[in-house]
Order: C-alpha cells, then sequence, then structure tokens
C-alpha cells in the first residue's frame, strides 16, 4: 500500500479504533467478539459517506452467528454514529436487524456455543439440556419437579467497567468448572448470573453452600473481592412443570 493510501486509510482506522474503545466501554459485552471484517466495511462506509446499508446487513449476520443479542448489535452500531459524529440512519438499523434476524433464523439454536468470556455453555445449550431431562422423566414416569433443582449463582455488582466484568466472568468460569467438572450441565444465563441443572437431594443445599464459599475464596485470591458481590447469592430454583416454562423461568432468571 502506498503512502497516500495509508494517510487516505488513517481517518478510517481511527474511527474503527473509536468505535470500538466506546463501543467496549459502554454495550458490547465481549471484547473477543467484537472485530469482524464486515466492521472494517461499515467503518469505511460511514467515514466515506458511501451507503452503509449492505455492510450494516452482514454485520448484522456476524453478530447472530457468535450469539449477540439484537440490542446489543443494534446498540453497538448507534456508537459507531456516535464517535463519527452524525445521526444514526433508519435504513442503516433496518439493514442490520433484517441481517441479524436471517442468521438467527438460519440456525436458531446453536447448542455447542460458549461464552467467550466464561468458557461455559450459553443458556440456549442450558435450554437443550432441560428438554433432554424432561423428555427422560416423562418416559420413566416421573416428575422433573422432584427430581431435579437449577442451583443459581449470583455475583453482580453495579458500577463495574468492561474489564473488571471480563475478569469477574472468567473467574467464575473456572470457578465453576473447578467445583462441578463435567458432571453437571451448567452455563452463564447472563452477565452475572449462572445456572447449574441438578439432582435434587439432601447434599444439593450443602454443594451450594460450599460454591460460594469457594466463589468468595478464589475472588480474595484474584483480587476480584471488589468485583463480586458479598456475600454471594446461591439459591435453589424450583423447575417448573414443563420444558416450555423452564425456558420462561430461565429467560426470567436472566434479567
Amino acid at each position: 500500500m502506498s503512502e497516500s493510501q495509508q494517510k487516505a486509510r488513517n481517518p478510517i482506522r481511527s474511527l474503527r479504533e473509536r468505535w470500538r474503545d466506546e463501543s467496549l466501554a459502554t454495550v458490547w459485552i465481549r471484547p473477543g467478539d467484537w472485530y469482524h471484517p464486515a466492521v472494517e466495511a461499515l467503518a469505511e462506509a460511514v467515514a466515506d459517506e458511501r451507503p452503509a446499508e449492505p455492510p450494516a446487513e452482514r454485520l448484522g449476520a456476524a453478530r447472530a452467528a457468535v450469539g449477540a443479542g439484537i440490542a446489543e448489535a443494534l446498540d453497538d452500531v448507534i456508537v459507531l454514529f456516535g464517535v463519527a459524529g452524525l445521526p444514526v440512519p433508519p435504513k442503516v438499523m433496518r439493514a442490520l436487524a433484517v441481517g441479524w434476524v436471517r442468521e438467527h433464523e438460519r440456525v436458531p439454536l446453536q447448542v455447542t456455543a460458549h461464552d467467550p468470556a466464561t468458557g461455559l455453555p450459553t443458556g440456549e445449550y442450558l435450554g437443550e439440556r432441560l428438554r433432554e431431562t424432561y423428555g427422560g422423566a416423562q418416559r420413566e414416569g416421573v416428575e422433573v419437579t422432584t427430581t431435579h433443582c437449577l442451583l443459581m449463582l449470583d455475583v453482580g455488582i453495579g458500577d463495574l467497567d468492561t474489564w473488571q466484568r471480563l475478569a469477574r466472568s472468567a473467574a467464575i468460569g473456572r470457578t465453576l468448572h473447578q467445583v462441578f467438572g463435567e458432571g453437571h450441565p451448567m452455563a452463564a444465563i447472563s452477565d452475572a448470573t449462572y445456572a447449574v441443572l441438578c439432582e435434587r437431594g439432601p447434599a444439593t443445599a450443602d454443594l451450594g453452600q460450599a460454591l460460594r464459599r469457594v466463589v468468595e475464596r478464589n475472588a480474595e485470591v484474584l483480587g476480584l473481592t471488589a468485583e463480586v458481590r458479598r456475600p454471594t447469592r446461591v439459591w435453589l430454583e424450583r423447575l417448573p412443570s414443563s420444558h416450555d416454562a423452564a425456558l420462561m423461568l430461565l429467560a426470567h432468571l436472566s434479567r
């Protein structure tokens, strides 16, 4: 690339970097999946004042492919126009939404998806494991409400920046693997809320108390006591009688 071409691209690179910094600080949850070639194309279109709908649609599809919600994807593009000092064009937002919806409908359930920050499966994965649990209980003629429950963990605390949330997420992911290993389906269902599918039994409550102690001890060891709720909230959530109701419960708990 010639020197003149490099100079011409500097405003684009500057816009992209300002966009990324502001987005990660305000709306984007997982830095590792922010960049995509469509990001470059959209930043270039905005900087050059060219039609931005085609790259916005590609970016919407890319966001859906990595599991980003449509609200997060839309907020991210609003940040772009904000740092560019431009009004948000409705046509660009519509193109982004169209791309997101088409990709989401093409692959409606990605049961192997993992949350990059924690290394844990996503809530969609846990929903699929719940489907299997309800199906197995029906075949055996038992009620899931009596055989299984969700062990919930909430470490949320306000006023954390992106990097503090990421450090906390990574620590909690390691802690859950440390306590439960591979024997329990578990998932990150929000930035600070985690669910583990457990068999109901006398030891389940004790396991919850042990989890609280390990979370708080690991937070002290890693210097994250200011990023974790104290005392950490751990409770057992009774499962409803149907799989559809269980999915609604997960959605409610993730808020």
